[in-house]
């Protein structure tokens, strides 16, 4: 009796203990708040590129967002500052296991004169998602939103004044405490950077060959192939490489013994075929933890079964149903989708040593054209739609 009434005065005495320092420990802020932004405006504003003169990340606005965040502490408050290098200990565990993670998204002048975000929420998702599994911290994504907003409102002039250029978006998080150790940062640093960009394809839709080797593999099952994050993208540099010297723009990534198509370069894959039903049918790879959910592929599925015109399907695609729809003439269009270009067609694919017509643009590139259309409609505020919010 003595030695349970012992064990029992010991967990209430535990308990209590636990409660005291919960009581008495600063609050951990689980997020920041956009109400606790402070701005630091420059005083030196840099002249803006021409839009003939905007190239892909190359351009960058004059004002970031900066937030940080410990193990002890939480999230900081958030800020507004010029723009301007990090300082960061060689040891930090960015730059030693790649501890990051980053975002896409972007911002557009309407025809109205108004600037749109084109679903943010979505990005943010996939942001929170991404950061748990890099064991970096979480946050509130609607927080992040409006304090980008604040971001894109100072600098609205660094957005173009065009129907066809856009301010490219970048939220990055990433791990900075200095130690060697492999195991998660208890300090890290979450930053948001802007900059104008042109047009993906600027003389008109244009299509892309690409180089189908199973050699290449890009993301496996249990991988990070689903997550944004740096170390998903260095990998790919060098067979990029390779393709260029075999004739082609991008890589299109098989996985597994029946080579199945997945992704093209940094791209969600689409085809647009007749199955082998006789059915009219869009089909993209299924999300099974080796394609990125892009919040395009999203959209051109959402539209898509709007539409109801034919089969829309998630689905394991491989090469030998590319191959024997090539030979009885039912492929119709190849393309991928992703945040930069929106669409990209494909009108080749080198496999096996044999150049694949695909015949995207004999076709007329209709389905292509048709969701470029669309979703810059929707995104440049000439058609009002539920996935945009305007930024006052």
């Amino acid at each position: 009796m003595a030695s349970i009434l012992c064990i029992q005065s010991s967990s209430k005495f535990q308990h209590i203990l636990h409660l005291t320092r919960r009581i008495c420990s600063p609050t951990r802020q689980s997020s920041f708040l956009a109400s606790n932004l402070t701005i630091q405006q420059t005083d030196n504003p840099r002249p803006k590129p021409a839009a003939n003169d905007l190239v892909f990340g190359k351009h960058f606005s004059d004002h970031m967002l900066k937030v940080e965040w410990t193990s002890s502490a939480g999230w900081g408050n958030p800020l507004i500052c010029p723009v301007k290098p990090l300082e960061l200990h060689p040891g930090a565990k960015v730059f030693h296991y790649a501890n990051e993670l980053f975002e896409g998204l972007k911002a557009y002048r309407g025809v109205d004169n108004k600037i749109r975000l084109f679903r943010p929420s979505e990005n943010m998702i996939r942001m929170n998602s991404t950061a748990q599994r890099t064991s970096l911290p979480t946050f509130d994504g609607q927080e992040l939103i409006t304090c980008m907003k604040k971001l894109i409102s100072l600098d609205k002039e660094w957005v173009p004044y065009s129907e066809n250029d856009s301010l490219y978006i970048r939220p990055t998080l990433i791990g900075i405490e200095p130690t060697l150790g492999v195991s998660a940062a208890n300090h890290a640093l979450l930053f948001v950077l802007t900059g104008p960009v042109g047009p993906y394809f600027p003389t008109g839709l244009k299509p892309v060959s690409l180089v189908a080797d199973p050699t290449f593999v890009r993301a496996w099952p249990g991988g990070s192939g689903a997550y944004k994050m740096g170390s998903n993208y260095a990998p790919t540099l060098w067979p990029q490489s390779e393709a260029i010297k075999k004739g082609c723009q991008q890589i299109l990534w098989l996985f597994g013994e029946d080579h199945q198509m997945t992704e093209v370069g940094t791209m969600n894959l689409f085809m647009f075929w007749i199955n082998e039903q006789g059915e009219k049918e869009l089909i993209t790879p299924p999300l099974n933890g080796i394609i990125l959910p892009g919040i395009t592929r999203k959209s051109l599925l959402e539209l898509a079964r709007g539409w109801g015109e034919f089969k829309v399907s998630e689905d394991i695609m491989t090469m030998k149903h590319l191959v024997k729809g090539l030979e009885e003439n039912r492929i119709i269009e190849i393309f991928g989708a992703g945040t930069a270009c929106v669409v990209c067609p494909v009108e080749r694919i080198l496999y096996e040593d044999k150049n694949l017509h695909i015949p995207t643009m004999d076709n007329g590139a209709v389905m292509t054209t048709r969701f470029l259309k669309t979703l810059t409609d929707i995104q440049f505020g000439r058609v009002e739609h539920e996935w945009t919010e305007i930024i006052e």
